[in-house]
């Protein structure tokens, strides 16, 4: 049976994974009505990452003898003025999730569960990857400011990403 304290902290955390799915919907729509089809693809590969990172929680909780309690998703921002500042959103919402990942590790260690911190490994990790893809991003879309000829370019390229199911754990 998993510790109460860690269950409550797995569960907010679900709840901020579903969140980030949410947010990343937002991004979508937003894309969808600039007609910016990559940059539609690249918030859709990562909403479907979110929603399995919120799954993977989901199922691990259950596999520890936990209760899974959902919570109100917080609506997301839904208007942004260029892709450049949805990238700058995006960034600063991928290192808030580090900083509850991490802050989840801390609770794992305090209540001495190390099946909870070998599993919050493979979500650190994947946290490094997030912002080092989204930094990537931004850095192109910093450097090409307001040319729509690159911007062009940047969607094609973004177009091209998919999504792979991730083995969590």
């Amino acid at each position: 049976m998993i510790n109460e304290k860690l269950e409550k902290a797995f569960n907010d955390q679900i709840n901020a994974e579903f969140y980030s799915e949410y947010f990343y919907l937002s991004m979508y729509a937003y894309f969808e009505r600039m007609n910016l089809q990559g940059f539609k693809n690249w918030m859709n590969v990562q909403m479907q990452e979110e929603h399995a990172h919120a799954m993977g929680m989901f199922n691990y909780l259950h596999e520890r003898g936990g209760k899974v309690t959902l919570q109100a998703i917080e609506q997301p921002k839904s208007d942004w003025n260029s892709p450049l500042e949805v990238f700058e959103d995006v960034l600063k919402h991928e290192q808030y999730v580090t900083s509850r990942i991490n802050a989840l590790m801390d609770v794992a260690d305090e209540v001495k569960d190390r099946a909870a911190v070998s599993f919050l490994d493979w979500y650190l990790k994947e946290q490094v990857e997030e912002e080092a893809n989204v930094g990537n991003v931004l850095k192109t879309l910093k450097m090409i400011c307001n040319d729509k000829n690159c911007l062009y370019m940047l969607d094609k390229e973004l177009a091209t990403r998919t999504f792979v199911a991730p083995v969590i754990g």
